[in-house]
């Protein structure tokens, strides 16, 4: 049995602090907007949607309590509709598209709703503690360190410059700005009140004026938590035959904290006969693989090859890819372990110019890849992102 993709959308991202347009508006009701929106476009018999399962990675005050069950209420789908809320880190909306996808493959379900949300202005990073970072008895034998320490210490090793990184990041302003322009985002909704007043219409984090010079003016961000906390050291001690780390990242060409949500209409073939909606894509395989907990952030490209595997596919069979910018040494990596070409990789930028609101990043890609394929009339994409504590998730796509 396969399992189709009949829709992805995704809201505006608005920037993740007290000053971002989104800061007044709850996550749930950024998931419930989408919602309505699906039910609406579709004409949408809700009673065949069976569940949401939705990625959200810190699930405390605003987003705890199984906040998929949550928005699924507020929905009014119907009290049938169920709710599970997943955390796989910055993969989990992505993990939700191939939960659904396992689900609908084995038979056991016909129709769900997947993705992820994130309110980062509302609910902060590290608000849910946890052992990984937080309990030496946990973070010191697995030589746990931050995520930025890794993306400096992949830069060291692979020798990316600082002027390399910002020339990515530039690049990734860039195209999204040509993107909003060319008005490409077409999964993306407009947010409003309960009133129907816009909140915000765009994604708020776009820099077009973003220079080169502007970005080199930039202090490294992790360099004095690295040198003075001893994160520098933890990593040399597990890689030896770096001598020093060089401290390359920063705020303008790391991923940019934002609000967000994404969803996507996940089923079978009848589920499609019985809505009378055709599938956009067909997922094809998914994969998920580990790495070293210290450098972190180097699992796209295995996750990738083993996703390839599955179905006896190489990389030079895949049109287009979406591969997301924690650090722009994750996708610099990606490519040059791939040998993929900058030009089919993050067409219309990425998350250092877009944000990234963990949980629903993976979703939001899968949207945006669908939409480039139709627009440019590809076949195949392939979505993956680094995940903390060492992993990686990728899922290959066709267009139907």
């Amino acid at each position: 049995m396969e399992a189709y993709i009949y829709d992805a959308i995704r809201t505006v991202r608005g920037k993740g602090n007290k000053k971002g347009a989104l800061m007044g508006t709850t996550p749930t009701y950024l998931v419930t907007a989408l919602l309505n929106e699906l039910r609406d476009k579709h004409n949408l018999d809700t009673e065949l949607v069976e569940d949401v399962i939705l990625g959200c990675v810190t699930q405390v005050m605003d987003q705890g309590a199984n906040i998929a069950k949550t928005a699924a209420q507020q929905s009014n789908y119907g009290d049938h509709l169920c709710g599970v809320t997943l955390n796989r880190f910055c993969g989990s909306g992505l993990e939700a598209i191939n939960q659904a996808a396992a689900y609908v493959k084995s038979g056991f379900s016909e129709l769900l709703i997947a993705g992820g949300v994130e309110s980062m202005s509302r609910v902060k990073m590290g608000s849910d503690g946890g052992a990984l970072m937080m309990d030496p008895s946990v973070a010191l034998p697995g030589h746990a360190i931050p995520q930025g320490i890794s993306a400096d210490l992949i830069a060291t090793i692979d020798g990316y410059s600082r002027q390399d990184v910002d020339e990515f990041a530039l690049a990734s302003q860039q195209r999204a700005t040509a993107a909003e322009a060319d008005k490409r985002f077409k999964s993306r909704i407009d947010i409003h009140d309960i009133n129907g007043l816009p909140v915000l219409q765009t994604d708020e984090n776009i820099r077009p004026n973003t220079t080169l010079e502007g970005l080199g003016s930039l202090s490294p961000s992790f360099e004095m938590i690295g040198q003075m906390g001893g994160f520098d050291a933890v990593a040399i001690d597990r890689y030896p035959e770096v001598e020093k780390i060089n401290h390359v990242h920063h705020a303008g060409n790391s991923s940019a904290i934002v609000d967000g949500s994404a969803i996507a209409l996940v089923g079978s073939k009848e589920a499609g006969n019985k809505m009378g909606i055709a599938p956009r894509a067909k997922i094809l395989s998914v994969a998920v693989y580990g790495t070293d907990p210290t450098i972190m952030l180097t699992g796209p490209a295995p996750a990738s090859r083993k996703a390839l595997e599955k179905i006896g596919m190489n990389v030079n069979d895949i049109d287009l890819f979406e591969v997301n910018e924690a650090f722009a040494a994750v996708p610099m990596r990606f490519m040059n372990e791939l040998n993929v070409d900058h030009s089919k990789v993050n067409v219309n930028g990425g998350a250092i110019a877009l944000g990234h609101p963990l949980g629903a990043t993976g979703c939001i890609l899968m949207g945006t890849l669908i939409d480039e394929l139709e627009r440019r009339d590809l076949a195949t994409g392939l979505i993956t992102l680094c995940i903390g504590g060492g992993m990686g998730i990728a899922t290959i796509i066709e267009r139907v």
